[in-house]
């Protein structure tokens, strides 16, 4: 699941960065641009576990096929034999 780890590397340094900025935008009183930091944060979050839903469905998606490749391939080859 190399993958899924550097995903989630990348969303904390993200999430990490942005609300890094929120703080220091909020020190020197800069509320808007604060704020905004820190829905963009929500958002990478937000997005990342979406993308991680999708990806999820997309394995799960890919098993099935693989199954059923595997018994029409067995189907084919017992009626083969026959």
């Amino acid at each position: 699941m190399k993958t899924r780890a550097f995903s989630r590397a990348v969303t904390i340094l993200a999430v990490g960065f942005l609300l890094l900025d929120a703080v220091l935008f909020a020190v020197v009183a800069r509320y808007v641009w604060a704020a905004g930091c820190a829905v963009a944060a929500v958002l990478v979050i937000y997005a990342w576990r979406r993308y991680r839903r999708a990806m999820d469905d997309l394995a799960e998606a890919r098993r099935d096929m693989k199954r059923e490749a595997e018994s029409i391939r067995e189907l084919l080859h017992t009626h083969y034999r026959n």
